[in-house]
């Protein structure tokens, strides 16, 4: 598949990247966190109430990254300090 020479160079093989569709080189770090992201159930939802779930997940996300969350250990305490 891939073999690396003296030089420090990578030789690929043509029939290997068309075989598997091609190849992505990345950083130990990135793929790591491609793993980790991979491990989260994703789900796909249709329809005209799945596209308003997105936006209140959208919008809700924006509100936290912008600190206009509060913090409570229960909805009783957060409704208490809304």
């Amino acid at each position: 598949m891939a073999t690396q020479g003296i030089n420090n160079k990578i030789t690929l093989s043509k029939a290997t990247i068309l075989k598997q569709n091609g190849m992505v080189i990345l950083p130990l770090q990135e793929y790591k966190r491609l793993c980790e992201d991979a491990a989260i159930i994703t789900y796909y939802l249709k329809s005209k109430e799945a596209k308003k779930l997105d936006c209140l997940v959208r919008d809700g996300v924006n509100e936290y990254r912008a600190g206009k969350t509060i913090k409570a250990d229960s909805l009783d305490e957060a409704l208490k300090i809304y």
